[in-house]
């Protein structure tokens, strides 16, 4: 960054106060949490909504667009009465307490079919699209229903689901779609739900709603395995909302306009929707995602739209980048009321954000606060969060109402915490809800993390990677990977889009990469050549590395709905190109790092 750049003021971003509650104990672990409370906040989400639609009625709730490529508008009166009559539907015709289970991308129709069902007190299980779609035995798919037994199924593109719907037991499950008659089996109009007629029912259904009644079954990643099935309650949902926006809400102005992509079957898209609907914010659907081919549906949105707050994975903002540095009308209008941009999925690298500062001093005069949020689904989402100025990569510091305790592993720390947010415990699993709280009834998040300065804590945490992403070499040696990779990616920025290192149990670290673009391997290698020089020992020295032409492909799990990479499905599937880069005499391909 230029000295000029680096001098620039940053542009107003009101968020919460650091005041900081340290106690360090005489194990070593330490616990933080915030001195500020919790500000009290509604549990009920359904009626929280239904008061928000009253005061806000003739405001546009949600746009996307339509087949004609304009953008398609609801009111927040026309959203909640589509979710009244939905609520009826379900009221009538639902199993009680019997998920349902939504097989969409994100919709209004998603939207109304979650808080229906909520309202009409069934929790909602929402999935990833690709597992009706990978075909084969739908393995995926199949584990979820096995898992939560759904009453109902909601398939909104009929099309995209029809072979999943009928090749797979659901049991005496109902089936919703908006095309029933392509399929062979009985479902019902989602046209139908619209037109049911409410009554009373629907408002007593709301009353009745408690704090801790299952609000949703949310699921995990997977990236290991199958995925878990996490219960979060209505106080979980309530509590994590509350959260993030009593520390960064009103920078971020989820009462103004959202544009997002993020998939709503995950916890980070999820809160974006409801935290827009409950603050009376619009939120246009964004139908691009950070990924080659993508990407330009999401310039074009931003070309039209002028947001105060953006949020994308690291791979984003280097395809953002470059779009920005391109076209000035773009520039414009992203900058015009930006006032906080957040990345998530991995630290981003020193060269975008760089790149991303000088283009914001350039256009306004002032730099951007980069904030970052972190958690997971067993949080219900972000649970530390950036809320200070600093130029500083990492996770933040707890929000209110969260204690977050370190647990000393080597010279780093594990992350574990306790609050309102945090599930009780994965559906019908002892065994791994044993494993996953400490006997202080902290979640062990598996993740790792250091003090920017251990003297001065309110500075804030830096990820330094998950023990799951460690692996041995076969003389034994552990291999730090999360943070081993962030500082690959750094190293090869920008030629590099993304990278995985291999593999476990080998003599010696290689790595697999995704060039952007035409790049030089003997520059790849140059670049390789002087981070090992700064690195001691095999344990985070690269020596072969191969360039990937084919992206990674989101329907083999190489890459999730939210744009970031899962290194061993990468591996498994790639497993003659990892033994290339073993080979006694390898090819021509493979760069060969001394």
């Amino acid at each position: 960054m230029t000295q000029e750049v680096s001098a620039a003021p940053f542009r107003e971003a009101k968020m919460l106060p650091v005041d900081l509650k340290v106690d360090r104990r005489a194990d070593g672990s330490i616990l933080i949490a915030s001195n500020i409370p919790l500000k009290p906040y509604e549990a009920n989400i359904p009626l929280a909504f239904a008061q928000r639609a009253a005061q806000s009625s003739d405001r546009q709730a949600m746009a996307q667009r339509g087949a004609d490529g304009e953008w398609v508008y609801l009111t927040f009166a026309e959203l909640k009465q589509q979710m009244d009559a939905a609520t009826q539907w379900f009221l009538d015709h639902a199993k009680p307490g019997a998920p349902v289970l939504i097989l969409a991308g994100n919709s209004p129709a998603f939207t109304i079919i979650s808080f229906a069902a909520q309202a009409a007190g069934l929790p909602v299980c929402p999935v990833s699209t690709t597992y009706a779609t990978m075909g084969g035995d739908y393995g995926r798919l199949a584990h979820v229903i096995a898992k939560t037994h759904p009453g109902i199924v909601f398939a909104e593109d009929t099309a995209m689901a029809a072979k999943a719907l009928e090749s797979l037991d659901f049991g005496d499950a109902l089936v919703v779609t908006t095309k029933p008659n392509l399929l062979k089996r009985p479902a019902t109009a989602y046209a139908d739900l619209l037109a049911t007629v409410v009554t009373d029912h629907v408002a007593a259904s709301i009353a009745r709603l408690q704090p801790q009644d299952r609000a949703a079954l949310m699921l995990t990643s997977g990236s290991t395995g199958l995925p878990k099935v996490v219960p979060i309650t209505f106080d979980n949902l309530a509590a994590n909302t509350a959260q993030c926006l009593q520390t960064i809400g009103e920078a971020a102005g989820w009462h103004e306009v959202m544009l997002d992509w993020l998939p709503w079957h995950h916890a980070a898209g999820a809160f974006v929707m409801r935290a827009t609907l409950l603050e009376g914010g619009t939120l246009y659907i964004d139908d691009g995602k950070p990924a080659p081919g993508l990407f330009e549906a999401s310039i074009r949105n931003l070309r039209e739209i002028s947001v105060s707050y953006f949020n994308n994975v690291p791979l984003g903002y280097t395809m953002l980048v470059d779009a920005l540095e391109a076209d000035p009308v773009l520039r414009a209008t992203f900058f015009k009321k930006m006032r906080l941009m957040l990345y998530g999925g991995a630290g981003l690298s020193q060269t975008v954000y760089d790149r991303l500062q000088a283009l914001a001093v350039a256009e306004t005069g002032h730099r951007i606060m980069m904030t970052s949020g972190y958690g997971m689904t067993e949080t219900v989402s972000a649970f530390s969060v950036i809320h200070f100025l600093t130029d500083k990569v990492g996770i933040g510091l707890p929000t209110p109402g969260i204690t977050m305790k370190l647990a000393p592993v080597d010279d780093r720390y594990e992350v574990r915490v306790k609050g309102p947010n945090v599930t009780k415990g994965y559906l019908d699993d002892p065994k791994k809800n044993a494993e996953a709280f400490d006997d202080e009834g902290f979640y062990r998040t598996g993740d790792l993390a250091v003090f920017h300065d251990p003297s001065d804590p309110a500075q804030g945490l830096a990820f330094v990677g998950r023990a799951a992403e460690e692996f041995k070499l076969s003389s034994g040696t552990w291999v730090y990977g999360g943070g081993l990779r962030d500082g690959l990616l750094k190293a090869l920025s920008p030629l590099v889009l993304d990278l995985v290192l291999c593999d476990d149990d080998r003599p010696y670290l290689t790595l697999m990469a995704w060039p952007k673009g035409e790049v030089s391997r003997a520059e790849i290698a140059e670049r390789l050549a002087g981070f090992n020089a700064g690195q001691r020992g095999d344990a985070s020295r690269i020596r072969r590395a191969l360039l990937l032409s084919e992206p990674p492909d989101p329907n083999a799990h190489e890459m999730s709905d939210k744009g970031t990479i899962n290194r061993r499905a990468v591996i498994d599937r790639r497993a003659d190109q990892v033994e290339r880069l073993f080979a006694d005499q390898p090819d021509a391909d493979v760069i060969v790092l001394g």
